[in-house]
């Protein structure tokens, strides 16, 4: 997919596009998360974005996007104080899945649940436990919600992912991506969006400063 083909088919009112990844980027990727990010912003103007709220890709991608438009950004999170320091603007929307009511959207289960072995976690948070074992329950359920919407947000309409090459699909990443595949969600990963960032040469980024 070419970056004009991207904005033709989805820069429209109402559009989300979901931003995640791996926590462990490459050093000598981060910065092109950021530009992406930057990008996005730039070039684009009736996207929302969708994000995760997670260290590493998730905050990349953002970084810009939060800076220049924080309004465009919906983070979902597994609950309410996650994070919540990074993300302090009050232009930022945001939700936490300790406020869903899993009677409104039964398919968030079932959708957590796809691929992998947590069925009895998943159901016991659904079922109001919480502890530090159906934490898990909630990042996958984050996960799921990120993708297929709930009752207080809609789907999402494309996916942009930064994955682990070397072990794709992998992870909570990786249960992201298997969502989008069960629900026929278009995406792409960095073999794709690493081209885009060559075709606009105006976007001047600043170095990662090292603290």
């Amino acid at each position: 997919m070419k970056f004009q083909t991207f904005l033709d088919t989805y820069d429209f009112p109402g559009s989300v596009i979901l931003l995640e990844g791996k926590r462990d980027v490459l050093a000598v990727d981060q910065e092109k998360l950021i530009q992406l990010g930057q990008v996005l912003v730039k070039y684009t103007r009736y996207i929302r974005f969708r994000s995760g709220n997670a260290a590493g890709a998730d905050e990349l991608f953002c970084q810009k996007i939060v800076e220049e438009q924080a309004e465009r950004v919906k983070m979902i999170t597994p609950y309410s104080t996650h994070r919540k320091k990074n993300y302090a603007s009050e232009s930022i929307t945001k939700y936490s899945i300790d406020e869903v009511d899993f009677a409104k959207d039964p398919g968030l289960i079932y959708g957590s649940k796809l691929g992998n072995n947590n069925d009895k976690l998943i159901d016991s948070y659904a079922a109001g436990t919480r502890n530090r074992n159906t934490i898990k329950a909630a990042y996958l359920i984050r996960d799921t919600a990120k993708v297929l919407g709930a009752s207080e947000f809609k789907k999402a309409n494309f996916a942009i992912f930064y994955d682990d090459l070397k072990k794709p699909k992998s992870g909570g990443t990786g249960h992201t991506m298997k969502v989008c595949d069960e629900n026929g969600l278009s995406y792409i990963n960095q073999t794709i969006w690493f081209d885009w960032l060559n075709f606009v040469p105006e976007v001047k980024l600043k170095r990662i400063h090292k603290h």
